[in-house]
C-alpha cells in the first residue's frame, strides 16, 4: 500500500535517514516511535509528498487516499465546527459546498434570469450528493464531534472562537469523518480528555484502513497498534506487537548486541595481544601476518546505541503535619453556573489524590481553590501550618523570562547549586547539550512545561498540586517523572488524562459528577475495578 524504499534524507547537517526501508499494508495499525528530532514528522511529510527524500523513493499504490492529522491545524475561522469537519470529508464535501452555493443562488433575486439553469444544476448535484450518502454526513460529523467532547452548542459555534486544543479536535474530526484508506496521525491523543481518548481508541480499533501514528500516551498506543516502526540513527526497524512488547523486544535485542560486541572485543584483544607480542620475531612472522589479514577482514560489531534515559531523584521534602488542606462548605460559581455548593474535602499527609470528572466538572477549579489561585464564594480553604506547596498549571509557563536561557533560569532559582547538579537536572527533563542555552522565548509549549516542572521538583515542596503535568511530555520523560514521583515522600493532588500516570501514582480518587462528589479509598486502578469504567463520563 505504502512503501519507503532505501530513502536517505538530510536536513542541513542533520542526517535523518540513511537507506531506510519499510512497507505498510492495508489494515495494519502501526506505531511510529523514536527520540525527539529523529524524523517522525519528516516521514509523515514524505508519505504525503510535502517533502521528498534526497535518495530512494516513496511509493503509494494508485488510488489510495491519505488523511494526515498534524499539530499544525491552520485557520478555520468563519465556519461552524460541523461545517469545518464536513468540509474535510473528501469528494462529498466539495459536492456539499456546491449545493450550498446553488441554494444561495436560488434565494438571490439578482439571479432570477438564470433560475432554470440553477435549478437544473441543483438537481444534478443533489443526485450526486445522495449517491455519496451526503445526507448522512451531517449526522456522522456530529457523532464524531460528540465523541471528541463537543456539546451541541459548540458544534454550531465559530471554529475561530475556539482555543488551540479544541481546534485540534476539529482538525482530527475532519480526518476521522473522511475515513481515508490510510490515516497518518501525529499525536492525536494530545489535548484530549480521558472520555474523548477512550472514544477515539474505540473508533480507531474499528477502522479498517491503515493507521500510522505517533503518541506520547503509552496506554493509548498499547491498545491500538499491532506493530511498531522505530526510527533510530537513520534506520527504520520493525517490531510486531504493541508498544509494551516492542520495549521488551528492544531490551532483549540490546542485550544480545551488547553480549556479541563484548565477545568480539575479547577476541580482538586476544588477537592484537598475540600480534604485539610476536611481531618482532622472525619465527612467528607468517602467523603474525595471517592474523593481521584475519583482523582486517572481520566485520566489526557495533555496540547498541544507548538511549539517554536519565533518572531523577528527589531530595527529601520537609515533613509536614498530618492535615495538608481542608475545604469546608466551599461554594464556587462562574456567572450563573454553579461549580461547587457546600463542598467538604480534606487531604491528609502522604495521600495522593487524583481528581476526575468530565469537561467543566470543576477539576482545575478545585486545584485553583486549593492553591489559592481562586477564592471560594463561600466557605473556607485552610492549608496546614507546615505545608509548603508547589502548584503546576499550564499558565505557570507564562512566568518564565523570555530573555533568560534554560540554564540561567535554573541558576537564578538555585544560586547555591553546582553547575553539574543543574546540568543533570536539565538533562532529566530533556535539555541536553546546547539545549540549555536556548532562550525561554523560543521554547515550545512542551519545553516550557518541562522547564517549569524541573524548577518545581529540584527543591521539592511537601505538597504537590499538579494540573495535567504530563501534557507535552514524551513517553521517556513521563516514565522518568512517574519513577521520580513514585519515590516522592510528600502529598499529591493532581489531574491527569494519562491512565498509566493515574494508575501508577494515585492512592485516593475524587470523582466529580453532576449528582455530587464521590471519594474512593483506593487509587485509579481500584476505581476502574469497582465501577467497571475508566472515566466518569462513560458511566450510566
Amino acid at each position: 500500500m505504502i512503501r519507503l524504499e532505501s530513502i536517505s534524507k538530510q536536513n542541513g547537517k542533520q542526517i535523518i535517514f540513511i537507506e531506510a526501508s519499510v512497507a505498510l499494508q492495508k489494515g495494519e495499525k502501526v506505531g511510529l516511535v523514536g527520540p525527539n528530532g529523529a524524523g517522525k514528522t519528516t516521514l509523515f511529510r514524505m508519505i504525503t509528498g510535502e517533502e521528498l527524500p534526497d535518495e530512494g523513493q516513496v511509493a503509494v499504490d494508485r488510488g489510495v487516499t491519505i488523511g494526515y492529522f498534524s499539530q499544525d491545524v491552520g485557520d478555520m475561522a468563519g465556519v461552524s465546527a460541523v461545517a469545518a469537519v464536513m468540509d474535510g470529508a473528501g469528494p462529498v464535501s466539495s459536492v456539499a459546498a456546491e449545493l450550498r452555493q446553488l441554494e444561495a443562488a436560488m434565494a438571490d433575486p439578482a439571479q432570477a434570469d438564470a433560475m432554470d439553469e440553477i435549478i437544473g444544476r441543483y438537481g444534478e448535484v443533489q443526485g450526486r450528493f445522495e449517491e455519496l450518502d451526503g445526507y448522512a454526513l451531517d449526522g456522522r460529523a456530529r457523532e464524531v464531534l460528540a465523541g471528541l467532547g463537543f456539546t451541541a452548542e459548540m458544534m454550531e459555534g465559530d471554529v475561530g472562537a475556539l482555543s488551540g486544543g479544541w481546534k485540534m479536535r476539529v482538525a482530527l474530526a475532519r480526518i476521522l469523518l473522511m475515513r481515508p484508506d490510510a490515516m497518518l496521525l501525529d499525536e492525536p491523543s494530545n489535548h484530549l480528555d480521558l472520555e474523548s481518548l477512550i472514544w477515539l481508541e474505540s473508533f480507531l480499533k474499528n477502522y479498517d484502513g491503515l493507521i500510522l501514528m505517533t503518541s506520547h500516551d503509552r496506554e493509548f498506543m498499547n491498545r491500538i497498534v499491532d506493530r511498531i516502526v522505530e526510527i533510530d540513527g537513520g534506520s527504520l526497524t520493525s517490531y510486531s506487537g504493541n508498544y509494551e512488547f516492542y520495549q521488551q523486544q528492544r531490551a532483549i535485542a540490546e542485550k544480545q548486541m551488547q553480549a556479541q560486541f563484548e565477545r568480539q572485543q575479547a577476541m580482538l584483544a586476544k588477537e592484537i595481544n598475540f600480534i604485539e607480542r610476536f611481531k618482532a620475531r622472525a619465527s612467528h612472522a607468517a602467523q603474525v601476518q595471517s592474523r593481521v589479514k584475519k583482523l582486517d577482514k572481520i566485520e566489526r560489531v557495533e555496540p547498541p546505541r544507548r538511549r539517554q534515559s536519565v533518572a531523577f531523584e528527589f531530595q527529601t521534602p520537609p515533613r509536614s503535619g498530618e492535615d495538608i488542606v481542608t475545604l469546608k462548605q466551599v461554594s464556587k460559581r462562574y456567572g450563573s453556573r454553579s461549580i461547587y455548593e457546600g463542598l467538604d474535602f480534606q487531604v491528609r499527609r502522604k495521600e495522593r489524590w487524583c481528581v476526575m470528572g468530565v469537561n467543566g466538572a470543576g477539576k482545575s477549579t478545585l486545584l485553583k481553590l486549593v492553591a489559592g489561585a481562586a477564592a471560594p464564594d463561600a466557605g473556607t480553604v485552610a492549608l496546614g501550618g507546615t505545608v509548603r506547596m508547589g502548584y503546576f498549571a499550564q499558565h505557570a509557563m507564562e512566568v518564565l523570562d523570555g530573555e533568560r536561557t534554560v540554564f540561567q533560569t535554573l541558576e537564578d532559582l538555585f544560586p547555591q547549586a553546582g553547575q553539574g547538579s543543574l546540568r543533570a537536572l536539565a538533562g532529566c527533563f530533556g535539555f541536553s547539550g546546547d539545549d540549555v542555552e536556548k532562550r525561554c522565548r523560543v521554547l515550545s509549549g512542551g519545553e516550557k512545561a518541562r522547564l517549569v516542572m524541573a524548577t518545581m521538583l529540584y527543591d521539592p515542596p511537601n505538597f504537590l498540586v499538579l494540573d495535567e503535568p504530563t501534557n507535552h511530555l514524551d513517553i521517556a520523560t513521563k516514565e522518568m517523572l512517574i519513577a521520580a514521583l513514585a519515590n516522592y515522600e510528600g502529598t499529591m493532588l493532581f489531574v491527569s488524562h494519562d491512565r498509566h500516570f493515574l494508575a501508577a501514582l494515585s492512592n485516593r480518587l475524587l470523582e466529580l459528577t453532576p449528582d455530587g462528589v464521590h471519594a474512593y479509598g483506593g487509587g485509579y486502578t481500584e476505581y476502574v475495578a469497582r465501577t467497571g469504567q475508566e472515566a466518569p463520563g462513560l458511566r450510566g
